[in-house]
């Protein structure tokens, strides 16, 4: 009877750590990150309760870990379903930081399971409102970027806000995510529409571009090629297929307004855009603001607005420079995402946020909102197949985004280690006490494996 006791016992603390580890992966797949960093950090959580050699399959809307206690032990399988997506850094930032703690013996498993339980359940870190003000601001940022003036950038605020307001109306009604796009989309066309029509002194089509960007910002385009490179390709497919289908909403929604405007007689154009070194610090200071309001919108920690801030402003500069060099939009392109997952790593790991959060801001002035629009407007207003480059061009510039972050981010690993090996040497030698602070240790290993489960 003692021996059953004892098997079952052991048995309730393998499901309790199985349980807590696909609960953290769900928190990390659902803000966007990478399978890889998903797997290993649930192979993490487990080994920090002592279970060794599990084997985790993942997919892109469920989980499966799969633990044998000994060979001659029937395998348990245990299956978690990612059932929502949120855009909440505040939430990812303390799950991470939670994992870590874990791993090093900080924290039981119990504590860690309460503590992820209050996190998940717990409100935004910032007023709701105030998060709506931030897509304003970061629309009004885009119109900036793109040589808009007050006015236009003023309207690009407002119409950000409806949008926003109107997708999270659409959200609590269950309406898909693909017809949220569609219906952002065709608000802000609608309103450079009404721009054309009354013939403001302003550049309508900026709208649209800002409207753009502010509706790609929540694709997780990034992940995808980060799992694509990483050889995870089931999940790779399933997130380039959402991205698709959401950047076909958005293109649905401008197609429809334009149609709308053509049947109206606005045909709303798009002006040329010239890119001078003397508007430098504007842009750069716009894709600072940018970066930093969608970080504010999505509930980034405030220690990390700065910084992520910097890394905005570092990609718009490198973004400008390349492209008044003539090395052609993708390029461009590439070179700034390098530039932020360079910079990004360092920096997200020094404020102590994952690198997800500092990236996928700083990448937020590179998305190609105006030349969605202009391949669209080719295509609908002038009947040019041209509009076919443009739109390829996009598909382009979104590759590149994606694809320079994770380069940055392979080149930051080893320069970060090499670089803390060399502020070991210029420390000078130590007279007095360790070179490092030595981690206190609590028994053997093997005590310490059996305290890891309460």
């Amino acid at each position: 009877m003692d021996a059953r006791s004892t098997d079952r016992d052991e048995q309730r603390e393998v499901y309790r750590t199985l349980d807590l580890a696909l609960r953290v992966g769900e928190v990390l797949l659902s803000s966007g990150a990478g399978t890889a960093d998903a797997t290993a950090t649930i192979l993490g959580v487990t080994a920090a309760g002592g279970l060794r050699g599990c084997e985790v399959d993942i997919t892109f809307t469920s989980m499966a870990i799969s633990y044998q206690a000994s060979p001659d032990a029937a395998p348990e399988t245990h299956i978690r379903l990612v059932r929502y997506r949120s855009q909440d850094f505040s939430r990812l930032t303390e799950v991470d930081r939670l994992v870590r703690r874990l791993a090093r013996g900080e924290l039981t498993r119990e504590e860690a399971s309460r503590e992820l339980a209050r996190l998940t359940s717990a409100g935004p870190p910032y007023p709701r409102w105030s998060a709506v003000l931030a897509w304003g601001v970061m629309a009004g940022g885009a119109t900036l970027l793109l040589g808009g003036g007050w006015l236009i950038t003023l309207v690009a605020v407002v119409t950000a806000i409806v949008i926003d307001l109107n997708n999270r109306w659409f959200s609590r009604q269950r309406l898909p995510a693909f017809y949220q796009q569609v219906a952002g989309a065709f608000v802000a066309t609608a309103v450079a529409l009404v721009l054309y029509a009354v013939d403001a002194p302003v550049k309508p089509s900026l709208v649209v571009a800002a409207g753009i960007i502010l509706l790609l910002a929540g694709i997780a385009l990034t992940g995808a090629v980060q799992d694509a490179i990483t050889g995870y390709y089931v999940t790779a497919a399933a997130r380039s297929l959402e991205a698709m289908l959401l950047t076909g909403g958005i293109i649905a929604g401008v197609s429809l307004g334009l149609t709308l405007g053509i049947k109206l007689g606005l045909n709303v154009g798009i002006e040329a855009q010239t890119i001078q070194l003397a508007n430098l610090p504007i842009m750069v200071g716009s894709g600072a603001l940018m970066a930093l309001a969608f970080a504010y919108a999505s509930y980034a920690p405030l220690r990390a607005l700065l910084p992520i801030a910097v890394i905005g402003a570092a990609g718009s500069l490198v973004f400008t420079l390349m492209t008044r060099a003539s090395f052609g939009p993708a390029w461009s392109t590439a070179a700034a995402a390098f530039a932020v997952g360079l910079g990004g790593y360092s920096l997200g790991r020094r404020t102590g946020v994952p690198p997800l959060v500092v990236v996928v801001s700083g990448t937020i002035p590179l998305l190609p909102g105006l030349t969605i629009y202009k391949g669209l407007y080719e295509l609908m207003g002038l009947g040019n197949l041209v509009g076919i480059v443009s739109l390829a061009t996009a598909v382009a510039i979104g590759v590149a985004l994606a694809s320079g972050v994770i380069l940055g981010e392979y080149v930051a690993q080893p320069i970060r280690r090499e670089a803390r090996r060399l502020e070991d040497r210029l420390a000078g030698p130590r007279l007095v006490g360790p070179r490092r602070p030595v981690r206190r240790r609590t028994g053997s290993r093997r005590s310490r494996r059996r305290t890891a489960l309460p």
